[in-house]
């Protein structure tokens, strides 16, 4: 890797050393029996709840649990606005999967995050989310709009 940063963001005081390249996280879920379809491999959507847990756990690696990132940056969160999902092998209960997970692009307000699903190093499901960094919208108590993601995130999570 070429370019090492370190710095210290604010309010967080936790210094981290990161390079230039995207930081890909590694999330590993053992399929349990609720993850399953009666054919014992994993229902669809629990694809997508796994993805979501480990966009959490892609924030949680950089210093921010959800909690502290909502109220760092005065957020209510960061939903998904757009997904898409190719299955290639299925899963089974009981077995160990390992999710990668990292942000292919970033926008002003958005970003798209990429998590590839493995099944013994093998891809099982790939999954394309864009989300945006979702706050208080003023003119619509009820709201929410989105706003600019800060660039203390888009460094610590690689640009």
């Amino acid at each position: 890797m070429s370019f090492i940063q370190r710095m210290r963001l604010p309010n967080v005081g936790v210094p981290l050393t990161i390079a230039a390249a995207m930081l890909k996280n590694r999330t590993t879920v053992r399929i349990g029996w609720g993850d399953c379809d009666p054919a014992g491999i994993v229902f669809f959507p629990r694809y997508l709840a796994f993805c979501n847990e480990a966009t959490g756990a892609l924030f949680e690696s950089i210093g921010f649990p959800k909690p502290l990132l909502l109220k760092t940056y005065d957020i209510v969160g960061y939903p998904v606005v757009q997904l898409s999902a190719s299955f290639s092998k299925p899963c089974t209960f009981g077995e160990d999967i390992v999710i990668e997970t990292w942000v292919a692009e970033w926008g002003r307000t958005s970003f798209k995050l990429q998590h590839r699903l493995l099944r013994n190093d093998e891809v099982a499901v790939e999954c394309e989310e864009k989300r945006v960094w979702a706050a208080r919208d003023p003119e619509s108590p009820a709201g929410i709009r989105g706003k600019p993601i800060p660039d203390e995130i888009k460094v610590r999570l690689g640009r």
